[in-house]
């Protein structure tokens, strides 16, 4: 896809969601698997559907309710993003960040991502959160980087530097919120993995020696065009089973069970960010 075909898309989209709400926000979020309660604490919402925005994304997963809530919490506006799209799903890199691209069109600044990751640091364990310190992008090291292409200058640099991606300030504050409501945040880096298969007792063993303390399908592509636009990000994964190069025997993964520990996370995941959303 060519720059001046990626505007048009993008301004396309910008305009059917500034036609289907007043609201102007200021912050995104973006709920990942078993996450989308979330947005029930939205004062005053729009609400979106994905089909009703042209060229969106739409999720297909059980888990990602496909749409976008805007409203306020907190005293701040902000845009929800109520379930993405995957790379696994069949859409590609450009498909899979037009809704990033479409919030910094939007005016927004501060973009808070949240996914459900397999812990693979074995002193995680499930229901733990996790923020994001760095990430692998397995599938950016394997030529499938979302910035890849024409560049517009007008967005941000050809050649961006992912140093210091997930904020030093925003991570701060959330340590704080955490502290305030008594539970413990863990931290590390993500992988991400390209899916939709479960990772391989052999691919944990060599995640876990390249440094990755959770594994996941999504997130990434999302956070370097973030990155690039020049956006304030930071990353929450959220530890619903845990990924283990030796699992027991008999043991099975499914989707199920990440959504049923993603429940149980939504008390605590919903504290945090109201808490950051306080100090910002």
């Amino acid at each position: 896809m060519t720059t001046t075909e990626t505007a048009k898309q993008i301004e396309i989209a910008v305009q059917a969601v500034r036609q289907q709400t007043i609201y102007r926000p200021t912050v995104g979020l973006v709920l990942g698997s078993g996450l989308s309660e979330l947005a029930n604490s939205i004062q005053d919402p729009d609400i979106i559907p994905y089909d009703h925005i042209p060229g969106w994304p739409q999720s297909t997963v059980v888990g990602h309710s496909g749409r976008l809530v805007i409203g306020t919490l907190e005293g701040k506006t902000v845009l929800v993003q109520q379930g993405r799209a995957h790379y696994y799903e069949g859409y590609d890199m450009d498909q899979i960040t037009l809704p990033v691209r479409v919030m910094h069109a939007l005016g927004i600044k501060i973009l808070i991502v949240t996914n459900a990751a397999g812990g693979i640091n074995a002193a995680f364990s499930p229901g733990d959160l996790m923020l994001i310190t760095d990430h692998i992008n397995f599938l950016g090291l394997a030529g499938q980087n979302p910035l890849r292409g024409p560049n517009d200058e007008a967005i941000g640099p050809r050649f961006p530097d992912m140093i210091g991606t997930y904020n030093l300030k925003l991570r701060k504050m959330a340590h704080e919120t955490a502290a305030a409501n008594n539970f413990t945040l863990q931290e590390g880096t993500y992988a991400y993995v390209a899916g939709p298969s479960f990772e391989t007792p052999a691919e944990l063993r060599f995640l876990r020696t390249v440094g990755a303390d959770a594994v996941g399908m999504s997130t990434v592509p999302t956070v370097v065009v973030a990155r690039h636009a020049g956006m304030k990000i930071m990353g929450i994964s959220s530890i619903t089973n845990m990924a283990v190069p030796d699992p027991k025997p008999g043991t099975v993964l499914d989707h199920e069970e990440v959504l049923e520990t993603g429940k149980q996370i939504i008390p605590r995941l919903t504290a945090l960010l109201r808490g950051i959303l306080q100090q910002l």
